[in-house]
């Protein structure tokens, strides 16, 4: 569990990015933080490695401080990726996966050995182990980057918007990839994003910010879409533009999916609902009808609208 007890960082110009923050951070989770440029969730997930150290306050891991812990030591227990990678450019693949199992003193054949391991694991081929990254796609280098980032099998990953400098469709597998080694790993994920898309479809926990780390909701996904906490929310979330108000339509060519402007959203994958038609007994005096006219005009009534 990670801990954010009161946490503030003011930096020497006087600019304070986060003030008094507090946050619970389950194991074995993904936690999502998620907001506009400034708000501070970077600097947050930067604290629980001591990347940035808090100006007051306490950022603790299963109860201990980690002030308390050395920086470097720390870092190399703890699971880190960023925005495009960052891998080291005259490291072959390979190498650059084994590079914190190497500094951490484990040998250079197992160190390799696993990661080729951790190549299988975030689906690469391992054909591409003697490349360089400037030899890879966008998408294959944030697989590197993910599978060094689980090199020392560490229990916190971090995740600083990973998947934000690579294609659509690309980002999509990767979101895809990563809920999968979330299921079969079990790690406890901070993953920062300014996409509440990405949130959603990542997050167990969402937790979305105002500027200065001012939490202004947290909850799992169905709970913020439900409920929103206020304008702010409902507007960061597309609820005040009927983005997330969905409804279904028929068309000729079947049910579409549309927003509350109407935009096609997506299509459904299952059976559509249908209403059960009114007893002949139930419909208005003046609507009076057959039992067979009554069975056509269900054949012919479709699902919800």
């Amino acid at each position: 569990m990670i801990e954010f007890r009161s946490v503030r960082k003011t930096y020497p110009d006087g600019t304070t990015a986060v003030d008094d923050f507090s946050l619970v951070i389950p194991s074995r989770s993904t936690t999502v933080l998620v907001g506009s440029s400034g708000c501070g969730k970077t600097t947050l997930l930067r604290m629980i490695n001591r990347m940035v150290d808090p100006t007051s306050g306490v950022v603790a891991i299963d109860g201990d401080d980690v002030a308390a812990v050395p920086a470097v030591g720390l870092r190399r227990r703890i699971g880190y990726v960023m925005q495009n990678s960052g891998l080291l450019p005259h490291r072959r693949v390979v190498d650059n996966i084994a590079t914190v199992p190497l500094l951490t003193g484990v040998p250079k054949a197992q160190a390799r050995a696993r990661a080729l391991e951790l190549m299988d694991t975030v689906g690469l081929d391992r054909g591409l182990a003697q490349r360089y990254p400037s030899q890879l796609s966008g998408g294959q280098q944030q697989r590197v980057g993910v599978a060094r980032g689980l090199a020392v099998d560490p229990n916190i990953l971090l995740m600083d918007e990973p998947f934000g400098a690579v294609d659509p469709l690309v980002r999509n597998d990767l979101q895809d990839e990563l809920i999968r080694l979330q299921r079969d790993l079990g790690k406890t994920v901070v993953f920062v994003t300014h996409d509440i898309d990405e949130a959603f479809k990542l997050g167990d926990q969402v937790v979305i910010l105002k500027k200065g780390g001012e939490i202004a909701q947290q909850g799992t996904p169905a709970e913020i879409l439900a409920d929103p906490a206020d304008d702010f929310v409902a507007r960061f979330i597309g609820a005040g533009r009927g983005r997330r108000a969905l409804r279904i339509e028929q068309t000729p060519t079947g049910p579409v999916v549309v927003d509350g402007d109407g935009r096609a959203a997506g299509v459904l994958t299952g059976p559509v609902p249908v209403s059960p038609a009114p007893a002949a007994s139930e419909l208005p005096s003046e609507a009076a009808a057959s039992p067979e006219d009554v069975a056509g005009a269900s054949a012919q009534g479709g699902g919800t609208r």
